[in-house]
């Protein structure tokens, strides 16, 4: 029997964009070396057919969408969703920020495995309409969906209270392994090895930017703060509050998209700083641990089962600038922390790992 798999919820392979497309691709490129046919839904800005190509042995059915942001991101899954409907593949939705469109497989009795990611009606950043359009969409997912993937065994939790622990599987992100890097590309951002700590995260209140920036800034430090993203003090308030925080050692690198740039300033950094405060398992810091690197982590939940004692735990600018005074004035306690953090990466978020779980559930879930 020929196995099929149809993933829907990302732009599409090659990844270019964020941790679920990172992830759509590594999933597809294995399943094809195993024998499955797999066929991903792909996003293009504009007007136009939908177009059927092939990438590295993966079929790709692009579908334009003229809309921009989250407006065509929602016509978008609803177009893959009812391409999908037609067929009787199993499908894997990444996400469930549509899943009240499943209702279309669920009716057609198409298989459907999504994974949940995390709890976004939780986060900060939303107003009260978007807040609401997640919530009934998480509810809308744990109903419809044949089986259920959590990221994280809270998220699992979470799930649980919705629907039948049964159809509920807890499979982490994985991430490359970073051993090397060149290091020329320190020369272009004017650092030196093992002289600076790295943040990437995108630039809001629950990532916990302006505390981990101000918290920094309090003191002379000897070291740099390498903040990736994108900031715009123009327009974004909090953006501002962050920029005009930070000291003189804190050094704004923009967004960077080149793969090889940020693993090399990942190899080199002292410690990785993680502030997110909410979520599963996070793709940037799985690929800390990859690298590595000693972490200072937002004192949560999530961020404790991935990094467990591989990091210091810090709530606010205060505990933060303590936490890094520690690591700092004890010159063997990074490089502890950084083995620690890459044996931790190979016993449980190798990407060989969470793809051979991925293909196991997925082979159960087979029509």
């Amino acid at each position: 029997m020929k196995k099929v798999l149809r993933i829907l919820g990302t732009r599409g392979v090659p990844a270019a964009h964020g941790g679920f497309e990172t992830f759509a691709e590594y999933l597809a490129r294995y399943l094809v070396t195993r024998g499955w046919q797999v066929i991903v839904y792909c996003q293009e800005d504009g007007a136009g057919p939908v177009v059927s190509d092939e990438w590295e042995g993966i079929s790709r059915i692009t579908i334009p969408v003229s809309k921009e942001g989250p407006k065509g991101t929602i016509i978008f899954d609803w177009k893959s969703t009812l391409h999908a409907s037609k067929h009787s593949d199993l499908c894997l939705t990444l996400g469930y920020n549509t899943a009240v469109f499943c209702v279309l497989l669920r009716i057609k009795g198409v298989r459907n495995v999504i994974n949940m990611d995390g709890i976004e009606w939780r986060r900060k950043k939303w107003g009260r309409i978007a807040k609401t359009w997640f919530w009934l969409n998480d509810w809308a997912g744990c109903w419809l969906g044949n089986h259920l993937v959590a990221d994280h065994p809270e998220i699992a939790s979470h799930l649980a209270t919705r629907t039948s622990v049964a159809k509920i599987s807890t499979i982490s992100y994985g991430a490359d392994k970073v051993d090397s890097g060149p290091v020329s590309t320190l020369s272009k951002f004017r650092l030196e090895s093992r002289r600076f700590l790295t943040v990437i995260a995108r630039a809001e209140p629950e990532n916990s930017l302006l505390e981990i920036v101000a918290g920094f800034s309090e003191k002379h430090r000897g070291v740099k703060l390498v903040v990736l993203g994108k900031y715009d003090a123009a327009s974004n308030d909090y953006h501002k509050s962050v920029l005009e925080a930070a000291g003189d050692e804190v050094i704004f690198v923009g967004a960077i998209y080149d793969k090889s740039v940020v693993q090399t300033l990942r190899y080199y950094s002292l410690a990785y700083v993680h502030g997110h405060q909410v979520g599963g398992t996070n793709p940037s810091l799985v690929e800390a641990l990859g690298a590595g690197n000693a972490v200072l982590a937002h004192n949560n939940k999530f961020n404790r089962w991935v990094a467990d004692d591989c990091a210091l735990y810090f709530n606010g600018a205060q505990e933060f600038s303590k936490k890094l005074d520690e690591l700092l004035s004890t010159d063997e306690l990074a490089p502890r922390l950084g083995t620690l953090a890459a044996a931790r990466f190979t016993k449980y978020f190798t990407w060989q790992k969470i793809l051979g779980e991925y293909e196991q559930l997925l082979e159960k879930n087979l029509p």
